[in-house]
């Protein structure tokens, strides 16, 4: 089954590591016109230099004016992909106001903002759209000392639905994906030493953790008309997770 982007313009934010440097490169390589959003200009050089055609933007989009100014001005898109996000550990017993002002901002506030910009637009173009919100199976599944975390995932996931009921009379579906562990480069650097790695793979009845492109390839899917059908869902990528818990 092909898919492919040709004369689409995708928004994708986190783009400069990770999942959401996978989700650009692979948007390019489907014909998508790209424009790849995040804080670091070195990794939006670092992507420019290895897709030329991606149009970058660098912005920290916890600043909520400073987001409105540079995206407003955009010409309208067909697609849009939040990926970026921040991880906090802290238990019930830990949490502070700094911690969830911080990861609420960027997890669940920011990606409110940058669909209620990008919405606007798509419906003033009046040909539809697709968003893929980057949830997590922490939303999904207790995560202990992820406190702050899971609270954020499990907010983008109820706003998610609401989106797709509000967007759907404009052929504008909104959906998440909520995958569990996935082997960016940085998180092999601390699962690989994690004394919690085993217990949380004993939890995935595969039995191995998630690459970026067992992330990429449902996000593609749900972004393009062969899931023209599917809104307002939260889709575990958990290789079984939840199908195990009794």
């Amino acid at each position: 089954m092909e898919i492919r982007f040709d004369g689409k313009r995708a928004l994708v934010t986190g783009a400069g590591k990770g999942i959401g440097r996978g989700i650009a490169i692979a948007l390019a390589k489907c014909g998508a016109s790209v424009t790849a959003v995040t804080r670091s200009q070195a990794d939006l050089d670092s992507l420019k230099a290895e897709i030329p055609s991606v149009e970058t933007i660098c912005l920290d989009i916890h600043d909520w004016n400073k987001t409105e100014k540079l995206l407003s001005p955009l010409s309208a898109f067909d697609l849009l992909v939040n990926s970026a996000g921040v991880s906090s550990a802290e238990s019930c017993l830990e949490i502070s106001p700094e911690a969830y002002d911080d990861v609420m901002m960027i997890n669940h506030r920011a990606s409110l903002q940058i669909i209620k910009i990008v919405a606007k637009k798509m419906i003033e173009k009046g040909q539809g759209g697709s968003i893929v919100n980057l949830s997590s199976i922490a939303s999904l599944q207790g995560l202990k000392n992820h406190a702050v975390y899971a609270s954020t995932k499990g907010a983008l996931d109820s706003y998610t639905k609401v989106a797709a009921l509000e967007f759907a009379q404009h052929k504008i579906r909104v959906n998440c994906v909520n995958p569990t562990v996935v082997l960016t480069p940085m998180a092999k650097k601390f699962w690989e030493q994690s004394e919690t790695r085993d217990s949380m793979l004993a939890r995935i009845p595969l039995g191995r953790f998630l690459e970026v492109e067992d992330v990429v390839n449902p996000v593609l899917f749900l972004l393009s008309d062969k899931s023209a059908m599917i809104n307002g869902i939260t889709l575990p990528i958990d290789g079984g997770a939840l199908a195990a818990l009794v």
